[in-house]
């Protein structure tokens, strides 16, 4: 004799109307963004360096903005012998660094770390990126030097650009440009200082990160940050399309 089916109890239902909603709302989440029904605030990377609040006027009313840093113009000459200007790097994001070539401290690792990266953002959606190598030591740092260091770092000349120049001027530049140590000291065992740090800076040429360019996790957090900074660049060029297109109407 068959047994009748037990009813379902009332906490049963509600698990699993519970169970099914918490998958709709799932679907929703994940297809959402693609459909444009909910909008996720994108979270800009920081600025650094010195901040002036100013007072601008939008859509009638005045509001407070910042002007942050820029980094200044400069002229060095690179691997080949040729100058190498911030006319060269207009509309590009900057990777930089500091370093010399009889350096036998953190120098090698931070040149095998830049080379890696380079290999790693050798993809068409990093083509407005480029590396900047300084030398501190340019007295010995000729181009001539600097381009042999370059090819044993199997630099791709057009991404990767080896500089050396002035001394006053490169130290000058590291100081109050990039904001990074940068000296001649010969009190050190090498005879000069400079910061292990690799420094990012966006298309305004604001910076944007500093990163330990000695460690794997500096540069994967470059990396991160880099993917942040392009993707931000993007958000730019769509909301000034999207304010051409609203003043047009």
């Amino acid at each position: 004799m068959s047994e009748e089916p037990r009813p379902v109890s009332k906490r049963t239902k509600r698990l699993v109307f519970g169970g099914i909603a918490v998958f709709v709302l799932s679907l929703f989440l994940f297809f959402s963004p693609m459909l444009g029904l909910v909008e996720h605030k994108f979270t800009y990377l920081s600025y650094y360096g010195p901040k002036e609040p100013v007072l601008v006027e939008r859509d009638g009313k005045k509001v407070v903005d910042t002007i942050y840093a820029e980094v200044p113009p400069f002229s060095f000459i690179d691997r080949y012998g040729k100058p190498f200007t911030d006319n060269d790097v207009k509309g590009k994001i900057v990777i930089a660094d500091f370093f010399f070539t009889r350096c036998t401290t953190i120098c090698p690792r931070m040149s095998i770390n830049m080379q890696q990266l380079q290999l790693k953002l050798n993809d068409e959606a990093y083509k407005d990126v480029v590396f900047l190598s300084h030398t501190v030591d340019p007295e010995n740092d000729t181009p001539a030097v600097l381009d042999a260091y370059a090819k044993k770092l199997e630099a791709d000349p057009s991404r990767w650009k080896f500089l050396t120049g002035n001394a006053v001027d490169i130290y000058r530049m590291g100081n109050t440009g990039y904001l990074l140590s940068a000296l001649e000291d010969t009190a050190s065992a090498e005879q000069f200082v400079h910061d292990g740090r690799f420094v990012l800076v966006d298309k305004q040429r604001h910076i944007r990160g500093y990163y330990d360019g000695t460690t794997a996790t500096g540069m994967n957090a470059l990396a991160a940050d880099l993917k942040m900074l392009l993707k931000e660049e993007r958000i730019k060029i769509r909301d000034a399309a999207k304010e051409m297109e609203d003043q047009a109407h």
